[in-house]
């Protein structure tokens, strides 16, 4: 039977202590708490155990991955990654759970769908599972906590032998660096079913926030209230794909207005339809700096809530300002040609 590696930087508190033992269950664990004699960690199901001070932070989280980054880019390479954090507050458990799944992930460590449980200081985070479970918020935190565990333990990703790639993009070919970078990737996946859709300017209205039975209404029969290329383009696309790749140019610190409404939207076809089979890459380029920050937005929004599963090394990001600078990086083909590589390894037979 595998074994849970359970991370605990800091002293739980009462309810984390209790969400850890509904979240390892009767299997065999591994407690890791002193962070200056940390074992090896590949090839491990690792179960991170955060507790957050008042000011939303946990010392030895840190100190935990730079140690981590120091044994190299291999550090967590196959191994698999969930977390459960605690706040006094209502606030900092998403940001730092992004902040770990990020920094674990860029080392080897992949993420099932929807990885995360967190516990804000009231739990009032959970006031909506309330009304599925029907519970009181502890035991339904618990109970969350527990399916976290068994989907960590028994997470096994199915390699297809013809795979299928959707590729959303908003971008202008002519101009985007993030899209010629994605070209250099896609010539080392000859062979490859790619669709590729274009999210143009206007095609796509935000989600209106329809109420939830609206919006399950609409969602069973694949459909949305605004309609229009979602409904007849996206979601027959995504529901086909077993990979699909976003590519995010940098605007703002975030994902353009259009892939983000993509997102946002998304959440009619999800009430029906739940996302843990298909992998999630990210193409990320800014013109500064900042694509750790649109790498952790893809995280929160598609593997943390919408259930996409997050591979070893998710996203290749790069600094391209100008028109055309992408093609001066130094060594940007072969990080594109190690990308593909990567992509093909974690979705093809």
């Amino acid at each position: 039977m595998k074994k849970i590696s359970v991370i605990i930087p800091e002293e739980p508190s009462d309810i984390l202590d209790r969400m850890i033992k509904a979240a390892v269950g009767d299997y065999e664990t591994e407690i890791i708490k002193n962070v200056d004699n940390i074992p090896y960690l590949t090839n491990k199901r690792i179960l991170f155990a955060i507790e957050l001070d008042d000011a939303g932070n946990n010392i030895n989280l840190s100190r935990l991955f730079s140690t981590l980054y120091k044994r190299g880019k291999e550090a967590l390479k196959g191994s698999t990654g969930a977390i459960l954090v605690h706040s006094n507050s209502e606030l900092f458990t998403k940001t730092v759970a992004q902040e770990v799944v990020f920094k674990a992930n860029q080392l080897g460590c992949s993420f099932p769908g929807r990885p995360l449980v967190e516990a804000t200081g009231a739990l009032r985070n959970l006031l909506t599972m309330q009304k599925v479970i029907k519970k009181p918020l502890e035991e339904v935190c618990c109970i969350l906590c527990e399916k976290l565990g068994k989907r960590l333990i028994t997470d096994a990703p199915k390699l297809l032998k013809d795979p299928q790639l959707l590729v959303l993009h908003a971008s202008n070919r002519e101009t985007s660096n993030t899209l010629m970078l994605w070209d250099m990737i896609k010539r080392n996946l000859d062979g490859y079913k790619i669709n590729e859709i274009h999210i143009e300017n206007g095609t796509v209205r935000d989600c209106i926030g329809c109420p939830y039975k609206t919006c399950k209404h609409y969602g069973e029969s694949t459909s949305c209230f605004y309609g229009g290329i979602m409904v007849e383009e996206v979601y027959p696309a995504v529901l086909d794909a077993d990979a699909i790749i976003w590519i995010c140019p940098n605007y703002n610190d975030a994902v353009s207005s259009n892939i983000s409404a993509v997102i946002n939207r998304l959440t009619a076809l999800f009430r029906k339809t739940k996302f843990y089979d298909k992998t999630l890459f990210g193409v990320i380029v800014s013109g500064n700096s900042g694509s750790d920050a649109l790498a952790k937005q893809l995280i929160s929004a598609l593997n943390m809530n919408k259930t996409f599963r997050l591979p070893p090394y998710f996203s290749i990001m790069a600094t391209a300002n100008d028109r055309n600078a992408i093609l001066k990086v130094p060594g940007i083909e072969d990080k594109a040609k190690k990308f593909a590589e990567n992509m093909k390894r974690e979705i093809k037979a």
